[in-house]
């Protein structure tokens, strides 16, 4: 397959084992977990392709031959797809040092997201914004069922608010990059994200974020991949805007 070196690249993490997901994923990796007809990792190639996305890399670990079988070189989906494997767990960040050949600006997120976010917009801002990170936010709210009690310093009540609803946002697991952000760890480190993130802002570089009010679902365990399946059903068209009908699943009376 020939590369399109002015495409858009990304970065897929795939290698992680979804414990939390148990029992489906014993026996296959968390992003060949099927969400309506099709994997949730094929939902996110076949946005990527739409966003402009070319050249795809998977960090790969847990069950890898599974995932490199299914995808091959990504030319059922008219994208390069190439693989990157770890050998131990290295982290959230940490497998992106063992790609050499990332350019300048650079795509990561989760294997397991389910987002109509549209990925050619982030990339725009980002490359827009000036940050050397960028995090895709979700605003969420939790409601709490009890009385909140504020209170100051002398401990004198200043107000009190009643099963109030608290608003807060939380990272999507999609991210833009720079490569210089690579430079903060060293190749077979084990490196998490939120280290990452502490590095940057305690050396003064800027880390902003992309707040998004997109369809955004966390699969992490079996009652909230139930809901990602049915919201994907319903909202098909806002996930893969433009996909055949071909693609549908059929059914019968």
């Amino acid at each position: 397959m020939n590369t399109n070196t002015d495409s858009k690249r990304a970065v897929i993490l795939a290698g992680g084992k979804g414990r939390r997901l148990q029992p489906y994923t014993i026996t296959f990796p968390k992003p060949l977990v099927p969400v309506g007809e099709m994997p949730i990792l094929e939902i996110v190639i076949r946005q990527l392709k739409a966003a402009g996305f070319g050249h795809v890399t998977m960090a790969v670990g847990h069950l890898a031959e599974l995932i490199m079988s299914y995808f091959g070189d990504g030319s059922k989906w008219g994208i390069e797809i190439e693989y990157s494997r770890e050998e131990r767990a290295l982290g959230t960040v940490g497998p992106l040092a063992l790609i050499d050949d990332l350019p300048d600006t650079f795509l990561v997120m989760n294997g397991d997201v389910l987002t109509t976010l549209r990925f050619d917009e982030i990339y725009d801002y980002h490359l827009n914004c000036g940050a050397e990170l960028t995090i895709a936010c979700h605003r969420c709210n939790t409601q709490v069922d009890l009385g909140v009690i504020e209170f100051d310093g002398r401990l004198e009540v200043t107000g009190y608010r009643e099963k109030p609803v608290l608003p807060y946002d939380v990272s999507m697991g999609i991210y833009l990059f720079n490569r210089s952000v690579l430079d903060t760890f060293e190749a077979g480190e084990y490196f998490d994200f939120p280290t990452i993130v502490q590095s940057l802002i305690a050396q003064g570089r800027p880390v902003k974020v992309y707040v998004s009010d997109n369809e955004w679902l966390d699969i992490g365990r079996p009652d909230d991949y139930g809901e990602a399946t049915e919201r994907f059903e319903e909202l098909r068209e806002k996930f893969l805007p433009g996909s055949p009908a071909t693609d549908a699943p059929q059914r019968t009376a």
